[in-house]
């Protein structure tokens, strides 16, 4: 599935079984709490953190809702993700084309 064919089937999912839209303040604040879950699971499976008893780490399920959430907002805005995508990925290899390469800090 290509960004745009996602953009529309999470439109038509919306229009099916979701009534309307949440605001884009509320989506806002859904897509926090989403990043905030997909960080707790981050956390436990990467990090230091333990899982506690009988938690459920599912770090596919964590992130596809963090973007069911952004392509609500980018569909209730009038973003194209995938024209975005191509200008910010333009926009990285013009500007950062030898910074990365020329960090020290990423040498091995």
């Amino acid at each position: 599935m290509t960004l745009r064919e996602a953009q529309q089937r999470v439109d038509q999912w919306i229009k099916n079984y979701g009534v309307r839209y949440f605001d884009e303040l509320t989506n806002m604040a859904l897509l926090t709490e989403e990043v905030g879950e997909l960080a707790r699971v981050m956390a436990r499976l990467y990090g230091e953190q333990s899982a506690k008893e009988g938690e459920k780490l599912n770090l596919a399920d964590e992130m596809a809702d963090v973007l069911f959430v952004l392509i609500c907002i980018a569909n209730q805005t009038g973003v194209d993700l995938t024209e975005a995508l191509e200008k910010n990925l333009a926009k990285k290899a013009s500007r950062d084309k030898e910074r990365h390469k020329n960090n020290p800090k990423l040498k091995n």
